[in-house]
């Protein structure tokens, strides 16, 4: 029992110790194995975070300008000629003629005008003509008499030539009646208001009774004086509208435009250029342009608003890049070009005409290079970037993202304005 017991006992001691080492073993490599686990994450993580300070963008190529440029613009019709018509006497409306909507002919009456206290006063000037032509008369009469017995002992030389000069005192004062009488009557002719040209009378305030006064028409209760009818000519319309300075070069004799109105869809007018104001509106930048297009069937109205689309050639040689790709600093306009090693070069670019989403591009690139689109104000001269495809929906105008495209890779660029991401050519 003794000697078993003493054999035993060792063989515990040797399995113990071995259990020991083992446990060690197996810490040492749990612990090893942490350290070299923690040290790999770390390295991806700092892989990860240096890869991801490199900006990805995307890269469009320049287009050619288009061979025609358009270009839509609203503007205001007017008629041919319009003229608000006043009272140049001061009375009462007796009747008036024609509504608005009519049409009249030159000359044609549209109202009347009851004046009594302008008849009195041309009555009177023709009894003051009457009295001035009677003294006249005889004043004459009297002369030729002193005149008789010029040179005899009766009458001296100053008394037949104050009866002389009195004869001719009363001819300038019939011709002062005479003048006064003209007057009174041409304003009688105002009695009546008539139509300066054809046309249609476009608006009328005038009603029967309204009081009106000489120094303009209809006097409301504030006293101003307003048209009693307005009428314009419509046989032909002017139209008037304003073009930015960056495309008043389109502005020439040659000019045409296509006009809508709204109350007929589908409807086009053809108008031509008619007269510009050859100077540009400080606030707006637009020069006023007139265009005229006939309207025989009167289908136009005075007054009404029209869109106007106008269609001038371009130029195919000046290369043209989205807005959105432009980028304004200190040094001036700039694009970022993406040069054989993805680096960024900022580039100082003259931008020519404005063409809506892109403009011109008149000196700086070439036709080959690789443009940012919508770069970050971040974008630094020589940085390093990634290529990437077109995101859906936001810069691809309808494209799909260029599949297998990952982090890094460059891809071909694409042209500017162009749908569809292009995958060939992907490489490291």
């Amino acid at each position: 029992m003794t000697a078993s017991g003493e054999n035993q006992t060792p063989r515990r001691s040797g399995r113990g110790r071995l259990y020991v080492a083992v446990g060690g073993i197996v810490l040492a490599a749990v612990v090893v194995g942490g350290i070299v686990e923690r040290r790999v994450h770390v390295a991806h993580l700092k892989a990860a975070a240096q890869d991801a300070a490199i900006p990805r963008v995307q890269v469009i190529m320049p287009e050619r300008g288009p061979k025609t440029r358009t270009l839509d613009l609203p503007g205001n019709i007017s008629a041919w000629y319009q003229a608000p018509i006043y009272a140049q006497v001061s009375g009462y409306v007796q009747m008036w003629y024609k509504d608005i909507g009519a049409k009249v002919k030159a000359g044609e009456i549209l109202a009347t005008i009851d004046t009594p206290g302008l008849d009195a006063q041309y009555a009177a000037s023709k009894a003051n003509f009457d009295v001035a032509m009677a003294r006249y008369r005889l004043a004459q009469i009297t002369a030729r008499r002193w005149r008789a017995l010029q040179g005899t002992q009766a009458v001296s030389q100053q008394e037949v030539d104050v009866q002389v000069a009195d004869a001719e005192v009363r001819e300038a004062e019939v011709e002062a009646a005479r003048h006064e009488v003209s007057r009174y009557a041409a304003l009688i002719g105002f009695k009546q208001l008539v139509a300066p040209f054809d046309g249609v009378v476009t608006s009328r305030l005038a009603d029967v009774g309204d009081y009106v006064n000489a120094g303009g028409g209809d006097v409301s209760s504030r006293g101003t004086a307003t048209e009693l009818f307005s009428v314009a000519d419509v046989h032909r319309m002017r139209i008037f509208v304003s073009i930015p300075q960056d495309y008043a070069d389109i502005i020439s004799p040659k000019l045409t435009g296509d006009v809508s109105v709204p109350q007929y869809p589908g409807r086009i007018f053809q108008a031509k250029f008619l007269a510009t104001a050859r100077a540009f509106n400080a606030g707006t930048r637009t020069v006023t342009t007139e265009l005229v297009v006939d309207n025989d069937k009167h289908e136009l109205w005075p007054d009404s608003y029209a869109n106007i689309h106008f269609v001038a050639p371009g130029d195919p040689d000046i290369l043209i890049v989205p807005e959105g790709a432009l980028v304004f600093r200190a040094q001036g306009m700039q694009v970022a070009v993406v040069d054989e090693d993805n680096r960024i070069r900022l580039r100082n670019v003259t931008v020519g005409t404005n063409l809506g989403t892109k403009v011109q591009i008149l000196a700086g690139i070439g036709p080959k290079d690789r443009i940012v689109n919508n770069p970050s104000a971040g974008l630094l001269e020589g940085q390093k970037v990634y290529l990437v495809g077109a995101t859906p929906g936001y810069n691809d105008a309808g494209a799909t993202a260029s599949p297998g495209v990952e982090k890094g890779d460059d891809v071909r660029a694409m042209p500017a304005g162009d749908s569809n991401a292009n995958d060939a050519g992907v490489r490291q």
